[in-house]
């Protein structure tokens, strides 16, 4: 929250004047009196700064123009979001390739992907197949995509997330590897099945 005018509570403010030229320390109540005088609102611009950065300007200006900075920020960032694609260990070779396409359409929109095997009843015997069908969308979409996160079987499911090559180059971070690490070694959490 904002503060401005009576609302200012501390003894002592850092004031910036409306032409941007530092008053320096003052009273809370002489630079009040000091925005008043000019027509204008004092403001707390820095709230966190002791003593507070306080400006005389106007308010309802000051307040417009943050809301524009907002929504232009707002404008400009991308959400990728994670789309699922289900398998089964008994999915048919048109099945698979449907799931293979949709995969690799979200991949190329920026999605990531959350590649999910469910084992219904006594198929959990056999993992093998399953891991079969994972290792193989792994190798289909290896040319756009790498593993992000191979979460392994839990319970009845298997989930391995996907994200696309671009998007894994933009995070260094997570490739770069850990101090005390061997040469070659990283600290990557991917992991082909």
């Amino acid at each position: 929250m904002i503060r401005a005018n009576e609302r200012i509570r501390v003894p002592e403010v850092r004031l910036i004047d409306q032409n941007g030229k530092q008053v320096g320390l003052m009273a809370t109540k002489d630079a009040l009196l000091l925005a008043e005088s000019a027509g204008l609102d004092l403001v707390e611009v820095a709230s966190e700064a002791r003593p507070p950065v306080c400006r005389i300007l106007d308010f309802s200006k000051y307040l417009y123009d943050l809301g524009k900075k907002e929504k232009e920020a707002r404008k400009k960032q991308k959400v990728i979001a994670v789309k699922e694609v289900k398998l089964s260990a008994k999915i048919g070779e048109h099945d698979y390739q449907t799931k293979l396409r949709n995969a690799v359409r979200f991949i190329e929109r920026g999605d990531r992907v959350k590649l999910t095997m469910f084992f219904r009843g006594r198929e959990i015997t056999h993992l093998d197949i399953g891991k079969r069908i994972i290792q193989r969308f792994t190798e289909d979409l290896s040319a756009i995509a790498d593993v992000e996160k191979d979460m392994g079987l839990e319970g009845r499911m298997i989930h391995v997330y996907f994200i696309a090559k671009a998007l894994a180059k933009k995070a260094p971070e997570a490739a770069a590897p850990q101090p005390g690490a061997k040469e070659g070694e990283s600290n990557a959490k991917t992991k082909n099945t």
